[in-house]
This record gives C-alpha cells, sequence and structure tokens, in this order.
C-alpha cells in the first residue's frame, strides 16, 4: 500500500493542471478508489483532493513570478478563470495572487509527499478475520459530524436522548455477531474528512432476514469478510489509538483492504463510569 500511495503522489505531481480520475487510478493500481482515498486520508492526514489543491496552489504561487498572465496560469492548473483560480489560491494561501504578485503577501506551501512505512511494533494488534453471513443492523440512527479525537458529542447527545428501557428493548433484540449494543458508523465520507456528515446508528445485530420492530431504523449489511480489532484500556483513546493503527501498521502489513460498508464498535466489557472498555471494531474488508 506504500508503494501505491506513491505513485499516487507521483501521478498528481505529473498531472497538476488536469482532472484526476481516482477510480481508474486505483484499478490501474490493483486496488479500490474507496481503499486509496481512505488510506491516503489516514496516512497524510488530509483529503487526497485537498492534498491536490495545495499543490497545486503551491506550484501556481511560483508561476506568478513569471510574465505569464493570470489566466494562463489559472488554465495551466485546472482553472477555467481568474475568479476560481482566485478562490482556491486564497483558500490556501490566505492572499490573493495580486497580493503576492505584488509582493505584498506570504505563501503557505504544500511540501511533495513522500510515504514510508516505519515498524516500530508500539501498537499491539490482538486482530482476527472472520467470515459473516448477511445481518441487519437496526437501532435509532442520526447524522453526525466525524470527529477523529475525543468524545464526539453529537453521538453522546443522540444516545443520551434514549430512555434506558430503550437500550434494554435493543438489548434483546440482538441475535446475531457482533452481539450487544453496537456504535455504527455508515455512509463515512471515502475521504474519511473530519467535519463530514456520517451516519451514526445506536443499536444491534439482527440475523438476515428478521424482521426489525417498527419504528427503528436498519441498516443491511452483505455477506463478506471481516477483520476484528480487539482492544483494552480508555475510553475511547484506546480504542482511537487503534482505530488509526489500523491505516498506519495494519493494513500497509496485510493483505487485505477496506470495502465500502459500515464500521462498527461492539462494546464487550466497560467500567460502571465508562472510563476504561474492551471493544471490538469491526471493518469490512476483501482481499487486496
Amino acid at each position: 500500500m506504500i508503494a501505491t500511495l506513491n505513485r499516487l503522489v507521483e501521478h498528481v505531481e505529473d498531472h497538476l493542471g488536469d482532472e484526476l480520475d481516482v477510480a481508474t487510478l486505483a484499478e490501474s493500481f490493483g486496488t479500490t478508489e474507496y481503499h486509496l482515498r481512505r488510506m491516503f486520508s489516514s496516512l497524510a492526514g488530509m483529503p487526497l483532493s485537498e492534498y491536490v489543491r495545495r499543490r497545486r496552489m503551491t506550484v501556481a504561487a511560483a508561476d506568478l513570478m513569471s510574465d505569464d498572465d493570470l489566466l494562463t496560469i489559472a488554465v495551466r492548473h485546472g482553472y477555467g478563470s481568474t475568479e476560481a483560480f482566485g478562490r482556491a489560491f486564497r483558500a490556501v494561501h490566505g492572499n490573493s495572487p495580486g497580493d503576492v504578485r505584488r509582493g505584498n503577501g506570504s505563501l503557505h506551501s504544500q511540501p511533495h509527499l513522500r510515504f514510508r512505512l516505519t515498524v516500530e511494533g508500539n501498537t499491539p494488534m490482538d486482530t482476527r478475520i472472520t467470515e459473516q453471513p448477511a445481518f441487519r443492523l437496526i437501532g435509532h440512527a442520526a447524522r453526525v459530524p466525524l470527529i477523529h479525537q475525543g468524545v464526539n458529542p453529537h453521538i453522546q447527545a443522540h444516545i443520551a436522548s434514549l430512555p434506558l428501557s430503550e437500550h434494554e428493548r435493543l438489548k434483546a433484540l440482538s441475535d446475531a455477531e457482533p452481539g450487544g449494543l453496537l456504535q455504527v458508523s455508515a455512509d463515512v465520507d471515502p475521504d474519511y474528512d473530519e467535519g463530514t456528515e456520517l451516519t451514526y446508528l445506536h443499536g444491534v445485530a439482527i440475523r438476515g432476514g428478521s424482521p426489525a420492530p417498527d419504528g427503528l431504523d436498519v441498516i443491511e449489511v452483505p455477506a463478506g469478510t471481516w477483520a476484528i480489532f480487539r482492544t483494552e484500556g480508555a475510553y475511547p483513546d484506546a480504542l482511537q489509538t487503534t482505530w488509526a493503527a489500523t491505516a498506519t501498521d495494519w493494513f500497509p502489513s496485510n493483505p487485505w483492504r477496506l470495502r465500502p460498508g459500515p464500521s462498527i464498535v461492539a462494546v464487550v466489557e466497560r467500567s460502571p463510569d465508562f472510563r476504561t472498555a474492551t471493544t471490538e471494531l469491526w471493518l469490512p474488508v476483501e482481499r487486496g
């Protein structure tokens, strides 16, 4: 995967003025657009689209020192007008092209990325791979913003809005793996960009074809392969550390890639105050 990401950034560098067809590029690399975008975002700390925009504007800033007119520079970097180019330029650098050309503005350059795999072994990965038949996720869903670190207050508020009796009712409906009350993230942006919205479902898994009681949201999950990462420790810190390590350590070192589908957290055990917990993170995967 590291070699694939480096091929990707080299392609971006060679075609900064062209529209990036990520799906076709991923296929030529022997992977999928979904996995490529997720791994890039996780390892680079920014969406692929944002990296492309920053690199374009970094190179464009150097072009402003030439005698070329603004429209020529804009078209060279994939923009059809000076207005669109100016908006993109200001979003990256905080100054207009005119300000920079007159020597009155500072620049914020984006270096050319290089990906390297550093194996430190400091994040234990208690992992198993399992084949699961089709199942259904049922419960109460809400649209919430993605937050990478710490407790998500929007998810907290959603769960707190449910009466205690509803938690018990949901647990009684669980009849499939993963068992117990589940934290489900679905419809996540492929770039995994913080602040984008996802569907969060607080619920349980039931067998495929089992009826869902009225009033509950349903996510259909087809049969497939899952990687399950077990974590013990401070909650949610240990879980989030493991989640990040799947991208930085596990996927680059194993012959699996992410496939579209919900990610699921099953809380196996927890302390009374929920400061510590044993969790299982379920990620849908396929052979790379």
